[in-house]
């Protein structure tokens, strides 16, 4: 998934002469041909995180479109005063791009683990938080985002993530929830968001569980109008994420679904399961697959029923 940003966002670059790439002393063997082909629009600021969104926001003021692009939750827990008050209370064009999200370096340890970070920048004011499924997803939410101006969080994998759709999108919006399923009867709906998408698509074909399938690339903002469809169609929704349960994707659907049910927008509350990360930490290293299983990221046939 680093791959196709970078590949994408190389091609925006080409395209947009304000656009600006800052690492965190890393991604090299990814990042190279952006810094050869732009060194006026590169820059490698070192370990040093919170230094980085202060020098993006600087450049932003003075009309540049700034990626900042560190690993997991460097770019993210470790600077959130800086991203709420440097950035976001000054709505500037800084995209925050987070690579290996969830358990993606499990193998170093929870100091490498990004389970949290979502429903931080989420409560931020003006912030997007996007969350890609697949190298597609990747893509075209960072042409979305080379056009956006504002602050935006892209929650990226790390790589060899599986390609889930089989064509690419023409005209992401902010805030889409994409179908990829539709059950027959319509019970049922499994939303996944992030490199997990892949194992759900895998694990209904597999077992032909027949459930509707949708990806949600965006965590912040969602399409309400889209939210709204869902609660009427569905009564059984299973939210799939690698993320805490606490101010995730499936608090932020419930959240939604609540206030429509209060305001009459919608007369019956479907019934929603979260399949995230428990409130703990995981003292454990080791593969993505190994920690995903062991933090319960995992489907059951009879949650459909």
């Amino acid at each position: 998934m680093r791959t196709a940003f970078v590949s994408q966002l190389i091609k925006e670059a080409e395209q947009h002469p304000d656009i600006f790439l800052i690492i965190g002393d890393l991604g090299f063997n990814v990042v190279e041909e952006f810094a050869k082909k732009f060194p006026d629009r590169f820059l490698n600021a070192g370990i040093a995180e919170q230094n980085m969104i202060g020098v993006a926001a600087g450049l932003a003021k003075e009309g540049y479109n700034v990626y900042v692009y560190s690993i997991a939750n460097f770019p993210t827990l470790r600077c959130i005063e800086q991203i709420r008050y440097d950035v976001c209370y000054h709505n500037l064009s800084v995209k925050i791009v987070a690579v290996g999200a969830g358990y993606a370096y499990g193998s170093l340890g929870s100091s490498h683990h990004a389970t949290e970070e979502m429903g931080m920048m989420r409560t931020i004011p003006d912030l997007v938080v996007a969350s890609p499924g697949d190298p597609i997803e990747a893509k075209a939410i960072t042409t979305l985002s080379a056009n956006y101006q504002g602050p935006m969080y892209l929650r990226l994998g790390k790589a060899g993530e599986k390609q889930v759709h089989t064509t690419s999108f023409d005209n992401m919006m902010i805030g889409d929830i994409v179908a990829l399923k539709q059950g027959s009867t319509g019970r049922s709906a499994l939303l996944a968001t992030g490199s997990i998408l892949h194992y759900a698509n895998e694990f209904i074909s597999e077992k032909g569980i027949d459930t509707s399938l949708y990806s949600v690339p965006f965590i912040k903002p969602l399409n309400k109008q889209q939210i709204k469809e869902l609660a009427q169609k569905h009564n059984n929704i299973i939210v799939l994420e690698e993320h805490q349960k606490s101010a995730g994707l499936g608090s932020a659907i419930i959240e939604q679904v609540s206030d429509m049910y209060a305001s009459g927008e919608i007369s019956v509350f479907p019934k929603i399961k979260r399949v995230a990360i428990d409130d703990c930490f995981y003292h454990l290293s080791g593969s993505q697959a190994f920690l995903r299983k062991n933090a319960g990221l995992v489907l059951h046939e009879n949650m459909f029923e």
